[in-house]
């Protein structure tokens, strides 16, 4: 028998619970001592995205010690963000899909263990095109942790705890780009920046042995209780089917997430991969300084990304509907955002991180519930999959800003039109989000006829 889609859902937003294919009222009811196991997975999650985001910051924080070093201009550098953008895109093309197919444990192990080569390449490579080759692997390989990442919280946390688990792992971007300015400038002083880069890539098997040991299943784990168990697995059902990537695309829901992802992924990118060097253009600090106003930004927006995760879980258990949750959320967050538009005309430089900071914990608490709206919508044989083909489409926003940017401060010198970008963007995705997906209609796997 053929496997086809049908939507349905509840409508409009309002105070009214969900409807077949959402949490019941017994659902969003405060949940009993049922143990906390899963939690231990959460910060798995977490220590994952860390590892992620420190390979990735390196990068910005060396940003004017590899121009100098090397002889990049601005063009060269946004090249360099270009090449890992491309086979990012590419590799959530294929990675969602993969990790369907093979399994959330498998999956996330040989992405960490790709990526982790691939950063570690970066302090062997010597020229422009050497550093392409290697930004590229690892925008390739890095490309499975959040399908991974997402595919895990749909498999252990009810609809409920969700953006609230998401919002934590998706923390770890932010701790990942804590550390990394703290770090980074001490080894780069003492032995070089080669070794930045070969030191935080290795760290990478330190957390697969970990993940190896600890990961399985909720079913098949062994320290589950089977209350716990029977918790995680409270939410009505999914029928389980395989999906085209071709029937996918037939659904506004799709289209809502990937588009959201589209308009938003870029300005993540222009704070990891800019920022730094914001600072230390308009505000006159050295390699060395930077560690403690970028990590303020991002101690920010660490807070942000629970805050948005947990705004919308709390607005669930008070009785809201899932898709007044979600938006009232995110809606949130987009208005936090604005402000930023002044930070290139800032008068001081904590004057600017503070805008920075906030504007990022915005970006983060959008972040969480963006990714959430995946396991809202889609049942959890798709998860991946659309989760995919949304970081697939910020990967191709941020290869547009890594050029973009680049062509602007070689040509104007000023962070003035990025900034106002940056201020705008989620509001945009906010409306088209709404547009397209006015009540968060779940897609339903159903028996019947279709491809």
């Amino acid at each position: 028998m053929k496997i086809g889609l049908q939507l349905t859902g509840s409508s409009g937003i309002g105070r009214s619970l969900p409807s077949a294919g959402r949490a019941t009222a017994e659902a969003l009811a405060t949940p009993p001592r049922v143990g906390r196991f899963r939690w231990v997975i959460c910060a798995l999650l977490l220590l994952g995205v860390t590892k992620n985001y420190m390979d990735r910051q390196v990068l910005g924080v060396l940003k004017t010690t590899l121009q100098h070093d090397l002889g990049w201009n601005e063009v060269d550098y946004g090249s360099v963000v270009f090449a890992f953008q491309a086979a990012y895109g590419f590799g959530l093309l294929i990675a969602g899909r993969f990790i369907d197919r093979v399994g959330t444990r498998l999956g996330y192990s040989l992405a960490m263990v790709f990526w982790s080569l691939a950063s570690m390449a970066h302090g062997v490579a010597g020229s422009l095109g050497g550093f392409e080759v290697a930004r590229a692997a690892l925008g390739l390989s890095e490309a499975g942790v959040f399908p991974a990442s997402i595919k895990a919280v749909a498999e252990w946390f009810p609809a409920r705890e969700r953006a609230l688990a998401a919002g934590i792992f998706n923390a770890g971007t932010n701790v990942g780009a804590i550390i990394t300015p703290l770090t980074v400038p001490w080894v780069v002083i003492h032995w070089g920046w080669r070794w930045a880069f070969l030191l935080t890539g290795g760290l990478g098997f330190f957390w697969l042995i970990l993940w190896v040991a600890v990961y399985r299943k909720p079913e098949e784990h062994p320290r589950l209780s089977p209350a716990e168990l029977d918790y995680i697995r409270s939410d009505p059902p999914a029928p389980v089917a395989r999906i085209s990537w071709k029937r996918l695309g037939f659904h506004r829901q799709t289209w809502a997430f990937v588009l959201g992802k589209f308009l938003t992924d870029p300005i993540w990118w222009f704070y990891l991969f800019w920022a730094p060097d914001f600072l230390q253009r308009n505000h006159g600090l050295r390699l060395a300084q930077i560690g403690i106003p970028v990590m303020v930004i991002y101690v920010i927006s660490d807070a942000g990304s629970v805050a948005g995760g947990w705004l919308s879980s709390r607005l669930i258990y008070r009785g809201r509907t899932v898709n007044w949750a979600r938006k009232g959320a995110m809606l949130v967050c987009a208005l936090s955002a604005i402000p930023v538009i002044y930070a290139s005309r800032a008068p001081g430089m904590w004057t600017a991180v503070l805008l920075i900071g906030v504007a990022a914990a915005g970006h983060q608490g959008f972040s969480a519930n963006l990714f959430t709206l995946v396991s809202d919508m889609f049942p959890g044989p798709a998860v991946a999959s659309v989760t995919g083909l949304g970081g697939m489409a910020g990967a191709v926003g941020g290869m547009l800003i890594a050029k973009f940017v680049g062509w602007v401060l070689q040509s104007t010198g000023s962070y003035r039109l990025p900034f106002l970008m940056a201020g705008s963007a989620y509001l945009v995705a906010l409306g088209v989000i709404h547009l397209l997906a006015p009540r968060l209609a779940p897609v339903r796997l159903m028996s019947g006829s279709g491809g």
